[in-house]
């Protein structure tokens, strides 16, 4: 049983939410990369402040809000890798002697807890937090997030062959583009959350966190969920294709790269874009 689906039935247990409202939001959460209490919340079934009180008062959990004010010494972040505090939504709040208190959204995440209290030999106490509150501590404290810029429009290239990455970046600028660039999944995950690209371009396979797993990641995450992502790949298959289209990614570029195509394709995209808004 996954930790998603445990959260599940003791919200089901609990009275929260019914066992038919878990099946809807288990069936909608296939694919999407969303944690389950995300998913309930964008159901409309219940809230983060009610999803959070809800659990602290059944399971005796603590809860912590409006935290990302506060004042966090480097030395205790530095207890939760910026990476795992992004992917995993999850935020160090307070150390005392061997006990570590962990703001989480997902209690019973027990994978990240471990891993966490493993790495540092503590024990791990979980607080619960909302994912606004949890996002925007992140943002703050890891990612250091600032504004858009709105004059440019700005693009992230996730591409982990440098060659690849500086033909897509010189062929972008030429065209009044600002570009980014990103040498694995998980910096191009970072790099989306404090930048807040108008597009995401990624390869396919990409060491720590793939092109599939970008797309997903970025989904879940509701600062940059609606950012449209265009999938590079040396395979280029109809089934490659519509695997990728079904995944989410509004084109598919096919390798080896040629300047024209990208920018074409691009240009494209931000045609399509203006057209549904």
């Amino acid at each position: 049983m996954s930790d998603k689906k445990q959260l599940g039935d003791l919200l089901v247990e609990a009275g929260i939410i019914t066992m038919k409202t878990l099946e809807r939001a288990l069936e909608r959460q296939k694919g999407s990369g969303k944690r389950l209490g995300q998913v309930l919340e964008e159901m409309g079934v219940i809230n983060g402040d009610e999803l959070i009180d809800a659990l602290s008062k059944q399971f005796a959990f603590k809860t912590v809000r409006g935290f990302a004010d506060y004042a966090f010494p480097p030395e205790l972040l530095a207890l939760v890798p910026q990476d795992i505090a992004v992917q995993k939504q999850v935020f160090p709040i307070k150390q005392k002697d061997n006990m570590l208190a962990l703001a989480v959204n997902d209690p019973f995440d027990v994978e990240t807890i471990d891993f966490l209290a493993k790495k540092n030999g503590v024990q791990i106490i979980p607080v619960l937090a909302t994912r606004q509150d949890l996002l925007a501590a992140i943002e703050k404290h890891y990612l250091h997030g600032k504004a858009k810029d709105s004059q440019r429009q700005k693009i992230l290239v996730v591409e982990d062959t440098p060659p690849v990455a500086t033909i897509i970046q010189v062929a972008l600028h030429k065209e009044g583009f600002d570009v980014l660039l990103a040498g694995d999944g998980v910096e191009g995950l970072k790099t989306a959350v404090v930048e807040k690209p108008d597009l995401i371009i990624c390869d396919s396979v990409m060491p720590r966190m793939d092109g599939f797993s970008l797309m997903r990641a970025v989904r879940s995450n509701p600062t940059i969920a609606d950012t449209p992502m265009i999938l590079l790949t040396s395979k280029a298959t109809g089934e490659d294709e519509q695997r990728a289209l079904e995944a989410g990614f509004i084109d598919f570029i096919a390798k080896p790269v040629q300047p024209i195509r990208i920018v074409t394709r691009v240009r494209r995209a931000f045609d399509l874009l203006k057209r549904f808004k």
